[in-house]
């Protein structure tokens, strides 16, 4: 059974108020982290306020069967949505924070996931309900990424070749940033597309 405590700690960076992004992190994947950092750049330079979850994964976490990892993350991105009294515009996810493609897609949310676990079905059924703008992201040397899957769906997407599950090159620092660039451009006119 899933640990009951509250892990969420939401961070707030204030831009236009009635266009909130809320910023969903992966296991290990902070905010801080290069993506999800760029991301809440590019979103402020969009005029957006941008609401950061920084939670900590329970102790028993690895344990939890795959829909009590879902209910987890479900639960915690409700809250951020539902604290932003119909704000909410935007969702952007890293890997777990994927497994809330489904509330997305439930109340007509833009969304970018990055690095989706597309080997999960409910992810993959989340994302074939979704009828907003959606931004897939992936590498293909993740084996959490599924290239045939994210072209079936029906959404704009990037898959960068070669690229891990941290949209990074092994042992080529260099080639980790082009693609870092790579992925901030591609967000950026995401970002930009949907407007005020």
């Amino acid at each position: 059974m899933p640990d009951p405590v509250r892990f969420t700690v939401p961070t707030r960076f204030d831009g236009d108020r009635d266009r909130v992004a809320v910023v969903v992190p992966g296991v290990g994947y902070s905010p801080a982290r290069p993506l999800l950092h760029f991301a809440r750049s590019i979103l402020l330079q969009h005029g957006w306020t941008v609401q950061e979850l920084w939670w900590q994964i329970p102790e028993r976490f690895s344990q939890f069967s795959v829909d009590d990892r879902i209910d987890w993350v479900e639960r915690q991105v409700t809250e951020a949505v539902d604290a932003e009294a119909g704000a909410c515009r935007l969702l952007i996810g890293k890997s777990l924070g994927s497994l809330a493609c489904g509330i997305a897609a439930d109340r007509s949310i833009p969304a970018t996931w990055l690095t989706p676990v597309l080997t999960i079905d409910h992810v993959t059924a989340a994302l074939q309900r979704a009828t907003e703008p959606t931004l897939l992201i992936g590498g293909g040397a993740d084996k959490l990424w599924d290239s045939q899957v994210a072209r079936s769906l029906g959404h704009e997407f990037l898959e960068v070749p070669s690229a891990d599950h941290g949209l990074e090159l092994a042992d080529d620092a260099g080639g980790s940033v082009e693609i870092l660039r790579q992925v901030v451009s591609r967000l950026d006119r995401f970002i930009g597309s949907l407007g005020r």
